[in-house]
C-alpha cells in the first residue's frame, strides 16, 4: 500500500473497521508518522456538527492514506429545501454518495458497507424520503425497506463497477453485513449479549454461499469483490460491547458494535489477504 489510499465508506460498523485498522497499524500508539489529511477530502467539522463526516490519515513513511467516510445507507442524500432547517431529505436510492463521485479517482482500495440503518425508525428520525430518478418514489415494491436497500446496494455496486475501466488499479470490496446478537429482546427492550464464552453458538461455518444474499447477488458478475464477514462474525456473540462499554446505561446493551481489539481485526486480515 505504499503511495496508495485505502478508503472505507459506510456506517458505524465501517467506522469500526477503519478504527481497527488504524490501531493495528499504529499499535494504538501516538506517532509523529501519522498526519491528519482530512482537509484534503473535505472531512472537517462543519458548523453545528459534533464531529466531521469522516477522518483521513496519512502515514508519512510510506505515503499511505487510510480514510473513512460516513455514509450509512450508501446513497446520495440532499436537503429538499435548503432554506428550511426542518426540511426533509431526499435519499436518492439510485445515486451514489457525492463523496464517492468526487473522490473515487484518489482511491486504490475501496471498502463499502451498509446495513443496520435500513429501518423505519432511522428514516423517520432523519427525515429521509425515498427518491428514484430524481423524484419521490411511487413504486410500492421499492417502498418496502428491503426493496429500497436492495436497489441501493445494486445501484452503488453497478456505478462503482462502471468506474473500474477508468481506474484499472482500483480494487473495490463490498463488505457483507455485520451480525447483531440480541437475545431476549432488542436494544431497547431488554435484549442482551453478555455471554463471555467465545463461540458458544457454534465453531464452524458450513455454508458455501454468503449468508448476506443481497450483497452477494449485487457483486455477482462485476469487478467488485465480496468481503464476506457475516457467517464468521455470527459465531462471536460474546465479542460485542454489551454492558461493558464506558458509557453503558443500566438495562441497555450494545449487541451491534464490537469490542476493539476484536472481531473487526479479523475483517481487516481477510481484507489484506484479498488485496
Amino acid at each position: 500500500m505504499q503511495n496508495k489510499t485505502l478508503a472505507f465508506v459506510g456506517d458505524s460498523l465501517g467506522r469500526q473497521q477503519f478504527q481497527s485498522l488504524m490501531c493495528m497499524i499504529t499499535g494504538g500508539n501516538e506517532t509523529t508518522d501519522v498526519e491528519d489529511v482530512g482537509q484534503d477530502y473535505g472531512l472537517v467539522i462543519s458548523e453545528g456538527a459534533s464531529r466531521p463526516g469522516g477522518w483521513a490519515y496519512r502515514f508519512v513513511s510510506t505515503n499511505t492514506t487510510i480514510l473513512y467516510y460516513w455514509s450509512a445507507i450508501l446513497c446520495d442524500i440532499e436537503p429538499i429545501d435548503v432554506n428550511n432547517s426542518n426540511t426533509e431529505y431526499a435519499m436518492h436510492l439510485d445515486r451514489p454518495p457525492a463523496f464517492l463521485r468526487q473522490y473515487i479517482h484518489k482511491f486504490d482500495v475501496l471498502v463499502l458497507n451498509t446495513g443496520h440503518h435500513w429501518n423505519r425508525g432511522k428514516m423517520k428520525a432523519n427525515r429521509w424520503v425515498m427518491h428514484v430518478g430524481g423524484v419521490p418514489n411511487t413504486d410500492k415494491k421499492i417502498a418496502v425497506i428491503w426493496g429500497a436497500k436492495n436497489l441501493t446496494i445494486h445501484s452503488v455496486v453497478s456505478w462503482v463497477n462502471s468506474q473500474l475501466p477508468k481506474y484499472p488499479g482500483l480494487k473495490v470490496f463490498f463488505r457483507t453485513i455485520s451480525p447483531r446478537h440480541f437475545f431476549g429482546g432488542e436494544w431497547n427492550t431488554g435484549g442482551s449479549c453478555d455471554n463471555t464464552k467465545p463461540m458458544s453458538v457454534g465453531k464452524e461455518i458450513v455454508d458455501e454461499e454468503s449468508t448476506d444474499t443481497n450483497a452477494a447477488h449485487a457483486v455477482k458478475g462485476t469487478g467488485v469483490k465480496l468481503l464476506d464477514i457475516t457467517a464468521l462474525s455470527q459465531l462471536r456473540d460474546e465479542g460485542h460491547l454489551s454492558r461493558f462499554s464506558m458509557t453503558a446505561k443500566a438495562g441497555v446493551q450494545d449487541c451491534l458494535h464490537w469490542c476493539l481489539p476484536g472481531v473487526p481485526d479479523t475483517w481487516n486480515e481477510l481484507l489484506f489477504a484479498q488485496i
